[in-house]
């Protein structure tokens, strides 16, 4: 199991249903609460978020390959599914 680095921006709402998702996600399921979660608040830290190629947040990451990247317009459902996808790869690490 590896750690997945998760950028953000604090007030952003893909960020806010990324971060419910992955709570519901969690709940759901004891394999994915056991996956170490790194949050990075892109604001706070930018040399860090430099270090990374995206543009849109929320964003995650597993050993630095970009597993997701929010797109603009994106429903609850489909951010959803994308960080379950990315605890599944977390989980195979």
């Amino acid at each position: 199991m590896k750690e997945l680095t998760l950028f953000y921006l604090e007030g952003c709402p893909y960020c806010i249903n990324a971060k419910r998702a992955l709570e519901e996600l969690r709940s759901e399921r004891t394999q994915y609460a056991a996956v170490p979660l790194k949050w990075i608040e892109e604001s706070r830290e930018p040399a860090l978020a430099d270090e990374y190629d995206y543009y849109y947040v929320p964003t995650a990451y597993l050993d630095g390959r970009k597993l997701y990247e929010a797109a603009p317009g994106q429903r609850y459902e489909e951010i959803r599914e994308s960080l379950r996808r990315a605890l599944d790869a977390a989980l195979a690490g």
